[in-house]
């Protein structure tokens, strides 16, 4: 039985449970402001109202009514970023432009998130060449640069199933990937003009120095945070919705 999970938090904690929930809905998730809390909820089956109620005391939650898929369709709608229309298949995607379908039913990450369209934004302005998508979940990225023109285009996950989802969303796309499971913190990785990484802030301090790249996009992290890696200089940021993204130099 499905049902609607829901947590309260004041509007100055909004964005560590957002960080919490993306971790354990990365499909998505509704937002609604009441004043100066905002409440946060997640269609979702036994075991993953468990989940969400050991990851926060105060949830709470109630079974939804028919038609239930059709309102969660309502929270995600597309977003045109750096030049690139990131959708799901239900809407039209416009003629004469870069799109990419990404079906959230199976994302593991949707074209939405404020972490996603901040890489996509500053892969736009990137020099065209070689890229890998480090930890790819649903392949968004991946697809948004070769629709951007870079290749070859390389997609990296630990999770097996992100990976097949990759493949898929590729496939929906008509786009060859070449997405590998590795896990790029531990295996080698290839030689590379940029990458991408939209992960936790830990993992990308961990992955930096394994890199051979001239340079990095990565985002994954709240706007007061910046990763720290020997032998990698800032040379620009951007935020949104209190998410954060940079551009490093090696």
């Amino acid at each position: 039985m499905i049902r609607r999970v829901a947590v309260v938090v004041p509007a100055a904690e909004v964005e560590i449970a957002r960080a919490r929930m993306l971790e354990l809905a990365p499909t998505g998730f509704e937002e609604v402001e009441h004043g100066d809390r905002v409440e946060i909820a997640v269609y979702a089956d036994e075991v993953g109202e468990e989940e969400l109620r050991a990851a926060f005391a105060g949830a709470s939650s109630t079974p939804v009514e028919p038609g239930w898929q059709e309102r969660w369709r309502e929270f995600h709608h597309a977003v045109s970023v750096g030049g690139v229309w990131i959708g799901p298949p239900w809407e039209e995607i416009p003629g004469g432009g870069l799109a990419v379908v990404i079906d959230p039913g199976r994302a593991f990450g949707t074209g939405g998130h404020p972490t996603t369209r901040l890489c996509v934004e500053l892969l736009a302005a990137q020099r065209r060449g070689s890229i890998l998508d480090a930890g790819c979940g649903s392949g968004v990225v991946a697809l948004a640069a070769v629709r951007l023109g870079f290749g070859p285009v390389i997609a990296v996950d630990v999770d097996p199933v992100a990976v097949l989802i990759a493949h898929d969303n590729a496939t929906r796309n008509g786009v060859l990937l070449d997405a590998r499971v590795v896990d790029a913190l531990e295996e080698e990785l290839p030689a590379i003009d940029l990458v991408v990484a939209n992960i936790a802030l830990g993992a990308i301090e961990t992955l930096l120095p394994r890199l051979r790249a001239r340079r990095a996009i990565t985002s994954g992290y709240l706007a007061g945070e910046v990763p720290a890696a020997r032998g990698w200089e800032v040379v620009e940021k951007r935020v949104l919705d209190g998410w954060a993204a940079h551009v490093l130099d090696s």
